[in-house]
């Protein structure tokens, strides 16, 4: 049986020593973790540059953009508002009243016995409907009577083109002077009529309720073959 000896056992041991000395192996795994962590910066730092480069040609681009999407967006507020102005006119364009139909339809009512001396009119704000007030005199045996067939016939004329048509008398009263009709002295009333109305016509075929009475309602009679009534109520 051979016989080995190892005459370099202590520089071997020594030699492993130092390939295993904690501070070698440390100071190569810090090397190690910093080579990492250097490549891991570097190609953040890559990143970051390549960002802002296209960052810089994004800033460039919009900066030669800009003025035109600046005056884009004021062309399109002056043109928002020009439609909204559009609009409001429009508006105020469809929703107008034609007061010369409603003079007409007037003119047309007043007989020869009758005068306005006074109207006034207006749109009510709250529903858009007309509102109108009449004050004339009528002259007539009975005076009561010709204001209330004046009132009546409005009202029907009225009721063909108009929607909603009320015909109040608001005062009616008789006066002490005689008016001279066609040379004769002629007893009269003065009166003031309130209508109101809704501008647009109503249905075919229906009318509106008809006006309130300026007194009570009293019960309903026969008719009679005799002269017309005093009371402006009854029609």
């Amino acid at each position: 049986m051979a016989l080995h000896l190892n005459l370099l056992h202590e520089e071997i041991s020594e030699e492993r020593m130092r390939k295993r000395d904690p501070l070698k192996l440390g100071i190569k795994a810090l090397i190690g973790i910093g080579a990492l962590l250097f490549i891991y910066y570097g190609w953040n730092a890559y990143r970051t540059i390549q960002i802002s480069s296209q960052l810089s040609t994004a800033r460039g681009e919009w900066q030669k953009v800009e003025p035109k999407v600046t005056a884009a967006q004021k062309r399109a507020a002056e043109l928002h508002r020009i439609i909204d102005s559009t609009k409001v006119l429009d508006g105020l364009i469809d929703e107008r009243f034609y007061w010369a139909p409603l003079l007409a339809i007037i003119s047309h009512c007043v007989a020869p016995n009758i005068q306005l001396t006074s109207l006034d009119g207006g749109i009510v704000e709250v529903d858009h409907s007309i509102s109108v007030t009449l004050e004339g005199i009528a002259a007539a045996r009975e005076p009561r009577a010709a204001a209330e067939e004046f009132r009546q016939l409005l009202s029907e004329q009225l009721e063909k083109g108009y929607g909603d048509v009320k015909v109040n008398f608001k005062n009616l009263e008789d006066l002490d002077t005689l008016i001279s009709l066609s040379g004769t002295p002629t007893a009269s009333a003065r009166f003031i009529l309130n209508i109101n109305f809704d501008p647009t016509p109503g249905e075919p075929g229906k009318k509106s309720e008809r006006v309130e009475k300026t007194e009570p309602a009293k019960p309903a009679k026969p008719a009679k073959p005799a002269k017309a009534s005093n009371d402006p109520d009854q029609a």
